[in-house]
């Protein structure tokens, strides 16, 4: 009888180690699905993080894009000054004026009022004289001036958040082509 009662005890131990595995496996799902939550919520934020930084490198691009376009423009604009008359629109104008660009929804002209463009864009243009070495015909800071002749600077300026003040500028000589 004493072997009977021992067996009995020992099948009590095995259901209650049983019982035990079972509750403490409910558990770890649990974590399961908190862990696995918490690697998806820092994945995601990972990805959220980097699609910013790329909107942001997007908009800086975009300003820049249009602020060379304005660029181009600008020279465009001061080549048909040229060809329609270099006497009245190029030559005579003042080397310490700072110049903007104007349009009446028909033609270009300058004004000395500063205009922005698009709400976000400041495009400026400044003329300098030029001289010519005497002996050699050459472009040179002494020398004779040449009437024919202007160096041109189109600057355009703007404001980002991320960035702060861009500003960039080209510079081209214009010769009276035309003779005009």
């Amino acid at each position: 009888m004493k072997q009977l009662t021992t067996n009995k005890i020992q099948n009590t131990n095995v259901t209650c180690q049983t019982s035990h595995v079972k509750r403490s496996s409910r558990g770890f799902g649990l974590i399961e699905v908190v862990i696995g939550s918490a690697v998806l919520s820092v994945a995601l934020f990972g990805i959220s993080g980097f699609f910013q930084t790329v909107l942001k490198a997007s908009g800086i691009t975009e300003s820049a894009v249009q602020g060379d376009y304005l660029l181009e423009e600008g020279m465009e604009v001061v080549k048909i000054f040229r060809d329609m008359s270099y006497t009245s629109n190029i030559k005579n104008m003042s080397t310490s004026t700072t110049y903007y660009f104007s349009w009446n929804g028909t033609n270009w002209a300058t004004t000395t009022t500063k205009t922005i463009v698009d709400s976000k864009y400041e495009r400026k243009l400044t003329f300098e004289d030029v001289k010519r070495d005497s002996i050699t015909k050459d472009i040179s800071d002494t020398g004779v001036y040449d009437p024919d002749v202007k160096l041109v600077t189109v600057s355009v300026a703007w404001w980002t958040p991320v960035v702060g003040t861009t500003t960039r500028s080209i510079q081209t000589y214009i010769v009276n082509l035309f003779n005009n």
